[in-house]
């Protein structure tokens, strides 16, 4: 991986912000800005987000480096009838998307710092960043709480509707808790955590413990299976581990299939944000790319937490 390039704010200055002491700020909730249809919901749920756990917010924005390079290369592109001149002008083309794609990210920041801080959210810093989403997210990744980033992407329409493109590499690679969420926000009342008695699913219930998002949020916690009195004794052990929450803890065992029956529950009982664990590479991917969980994805209405 490269080293990663230094982040901006909109007026051009370093993001190496610390207070009068010296201290590196708190880690803060990051809200991934794009052209996309979810922008607004992103800043949305991440005032709510910012709002529910107390934390500062990070708009951030960063430019595909790939679609608007900031010096071009044109190198590939000589060969038989090449003109210098034309090269030139081509370069310098490419150059001016480049500046105009980041004066349009810096109005979209500009607007989406209006939109939160309208909502009630006050210590909000812009970042922008010409270069690869994932690159930039792990350069933050020890200042960040939890990230919200948009299901969909900015090639969606109403008529075809697209998962975003970068969600498996930024899911596998960055170990923060990840708030994906449709394009339209609808305030968080509760969630639900599909849990299976693993070592993997206590290690999520773990993080969820350990995390502010779903604080005093009622929990369902719901198990698919046989109905045992170890799988009892195992959601007891997990509602145990909650406890510190101060939440409202359900705990439910569904006979089924495993994924047809969560949204059924889901459904029955109204249930906002879906909580999942994310712990290795073939799930993560049987769970974006998979045919039925990439429907359930493309036409997701309500938000998904994803733990690492």
């Amino acid at each position: 991986m490269t080293q990663a390039k230094e982040f901006k704010d909109v007026t051009g200055q370093n993001n190496n912000h610390k207070d009068h002491q010296g201290e590196v700020e708190m880690l803060r909730v990051v809200a991934c800005i794009d052209g996309s249809r979810a922008a607004p919901a992103v800043c949305d749920y991440a005032a709510w987000a910012s709002k529910h756990m107390e934390t500062p917010m990070t708009l951030l924005h960063v430019l595909d480096e790939e679609r608007y390079p900031t010096e071009p290369d044109l190198a590939g592109s000589i060969g038989l009838g090449s003109r210098e001149q034309l090269m030139d002008e081509l370069a310098e083309l490419d150059r001016k998307r480049s500046k105009l794609a980041l004066e349009h990210g810096h109005h979209m920041l500009d607007e989406a710092e209006r939109r939160v801080k309208e909502q009630g959210t006050g210590d909000v810093i812009k970042r922008q960043r010409h270069g690869d989403l994932t690159e930039s997210l792990l350069a933050l990744e020890s200042q960040t709480r939890l990230l919200v980033m948009g299901l969909h992407g900015e090639s969606s329409s109403d008529r075809d509707i697209h998962v975003g493109s970068q969600l498996e590499t930024v899911i596998r690679s960055v170990h923060r808790p990840i708030l994906l969420v449709p394009d339209e926000y609808e305030q968080p009342k509760s969630a639900m955590l599909a849990f299976d008695g693993s070592a993997t699913a206590f290690k999520g219930v773990e993080l969820l413990a350990g995390s502010p998002v779903l604080k005093e949020m009622p929990i369902h916690l719901v198990m698919i299976g046989a109905d045992t009195n170890d799988r009892w004794e195992q959601l007891k052990k997990a509602e145990k581990m909650l406890g510190d929450l101060g939440s409202d803890i359900t705990l439910a065992i569904r006979a089924g299939d495993v994924e047809p029956t969560l949204h059924a529950y889901q459904e029955e009982h109204d249930i906002d944000i879906l909580v999942m664990g994310a712990y290795g590479h073939s799930r993560i991917r049987q769970f974006l790319v998979g045919s039925t969980t990439t429907t359930m994805l493309k036409t997701a209405k309500k938000p998904l937490v994803i733990l690492r």
